[in-house]
């Protein structure tokens, strides 16, 4: 199988392109505009596969769109490539709505028209799956709910919207057109690679050089996090195994505050470096808390029981064992890069 991954060079991305190359035989193009957040050597380890593509165009260009599905005839395609950080999206929405909305609009219309152009098995085998959040369900208030596949959407700041506005473009090109369609919503995700901004690697970063590390609120915000890599396990089960039309919930079960997150990684970093920087006597006194973010959802969880059942996934890391790994991974990362 050839299959089309978008937004490769990121972090899911190329979370799922490892996974495939490595363990699958199938072939993968991945395309990617290579933004700020775009990290090359998460890729290094299938750079000389025979079965692996890179081209570098943005999804919003429908010419080069067109030329990709000519040139590599996919089977299927995996949209990932989005602008995905918050805090950026309430001061920049601009690029959020023209990279996820727009660009996920010009990635339909260039997946319709090659796909009505296909032979009746190879269109009938055909799959675009869509990988979007469980943030377009807003926020969870009740903290014994979960989100499922039929929460209303609600989302809270442009991020959130943007995804959703895809989510339903996505849709509606599955009921007007019948492009079989697939959408995911994962939690917050974790592992290697991930860009310094997000908060697991933006706390390890700033720790290690004896920065403040923002907390916003008191810090008191509950998110489920998952395992990058147990996510793309998740997204080829949906692609070999999804009903068209659905939607999937991906979780883990692993819900934290996000202060208790922090102090989680303040004592492996204890652990792990215990030299600490001049006047530190231990990581977590460099906690600081600031001002709440805009719009700041208090809880997410999902409810992933519907592809567990149905598909057969099921979250395979442990998250105290996770958490220390990816750890260890920046550690190592930071070191090499000295």
């Amino acid at each position: 199988m050839k299959i089309l991954v978008t937004g490769g060079a990121g972090f899911i991305g190329s979370a799922v392109i490892r996974y495939l190359i490595n363990t699958t035989q199938n072939y993968v193009i991945n395309i990617d505009k290579l933004t700020y957040a775009a990290n090359l050597q998460s890729l290094q380890t299938v750079l000389n596969c025979d079965r692996y593509y890179f081209e570098q165009i943005d999804i919003c260009n429908r010419q080069e769109l067109n030329r990709i599905f000519q040139q590599y005839q996919p089977d299927s395609v995996i949209h990932i490539a989005a602008e995905s950080h918050v805090d950026n999206s309430i001061n920049h929405s601009a690029n959020f709505i023209e990279t996820n909305i727009i660009g996920t609009y010009a990635l339909l219309e260039a997946s319709r028209y090659y796909w009505n152009s296909l032979t009746i098995k190879t269109k009938k085998a055909f799959r675009f799956i869509h990988v979007s959040t469980d943030e377009v369900y807003g926020n969870l208030e009740n903290t014994e709910l979960f989100f499922t596949e039929s929460t209303p959407y609600a989302p809270s700041n442009p991020y959130s919207a943007s995804k959703a506005s895809s989510d339903h473009l996505v849709n509606a090109w599955f009921r007007t057109y019948g492009l079989p369609t697939i959408i995911t919503h994962s939690t917050n995700n974790y592992g290697p690679f991930q860009h310094a901004e997000k908060l697991i690697p933006l706390i390890i970063y700033k720790a290690i050089k004896g920065q403040p590390l923002p907390i916003y609120a008191d810090g008191s915000q509950i998110r489920d996090w998952l395992y990058v890599e147990d996510h793309a396990k998740a997204l080829y089960q949906v692609l070999k195994k999804g009903k068209i039309g659905e939607t999937y919930n991906i979780g883990s079960n692993n819900e934290y505050k996000n202060i208790d997150l922090v102090y989680a990684i303040c004592e492996i970093l204890d652990e792990l470096v215990p030299n600490h920087p001049i006047g530190v006597k231990q990581y977590k006194n460099l906690i600081q808390f600031v001002p709440d973010r805009l719009g700041h959802d208090y809880r997410y969880a999902i409810d992933s029981s519907k592809i567990e059942k149905e598909l057969g996934w099921k979250k395979e890391e442990n998250f105290t064992n996770g958490l220390r790994k990816t750890v260890k991974w920046y550690l190592n990362y930071i070191k090499n890069k000295e």
